[in-house]
């Protein structure tokens, strides 16, 4: 104790307790280990770099993109007649594709390129393509009822025989494709025009 009564500041104030001592040396111990672990890491970066291996940074993915690189393991160019219900094709590069007949009910294409795909005879029902390229794309007697296709684009696509009823389509796209609408869907039975709600 100084002089003047108080405590020594280089002194604790009383004696240490047992507990909030082990918890130190806990806490401790953890942040030791902590920075072993990234001085390794940081090591086996740095040494594999010296070694001329490439080394590509780590990016955090969504789960769907995980998803749509999973499905996209396996896609061929031809997937004529093949069942890819709520299968996620995520900003996918699917130009040229062969989609004809295929089971695609539920699937998603956000962000993703169709253009000159063949969709012929595709069941499209309830698919979610939000901002996706459909351009030259091969639309006749498909179905795409329920469809989410906002944002999307169909310039030059054949839709002969294409059911969209109740489809969600950007009103200057809908009229693009009254324009040139006709057909009756073989499936469904119902006209081209009258599932756009043409006038």
């Amino acid at each position: 104790m100084s002089r003047s009564g108080t405590p020594h500041p280089s002194k604790p104030a009383g004696p240490v307790q047992p507990k909030a001592w082990r918890l130190w040396l806990n806490g401790l111990r953890r942040l030791s280990q902590s920075a072993l672990t990234l001085g390794l890491v940081g090591l086996i970066a740095t040494t594999a770099q010296l070694a001329g291996l490439a080394v590509e940074p780590a990016w955090a993915m969504t789960a769907p993109e995980l998803r749509s690189q999973k499905s996209l393991v396996d896609l061929q160019i031809d997937m004529h007649g093949r069942n890819l219900q709520q299968q996620e094709f995520l900003k996918a590069q699917l130009g040229g594709f062969d989609f004809s007949g295929a089971d695609l009910r539920g699937a998603v294409f956000n962000s993703s390129d169709l253009r000159a795909s063949n969709l012929s005879g595709a069941d499209l029902e309830d698919v979610v393509a939000f901002a996706t390229r459909f351009d030259e794309a091969d639309l006749g007697n498909a179905v795409l009822r329920n469809a989410m296709l906002m944002q999307s684009r169909f310039t030059g696509a054949r839709i002969e025989g294409a059911d969209f009823s109740d489809a969600v389509i950007d009103l200057p796209q809908q009229k693009a494709l009254c324009a040139r609408a006709s057909g009756t869907n073989p499936r469904t039975g119902v006209d081209t025009r009258e599932s756009l709600g043409c006038r």
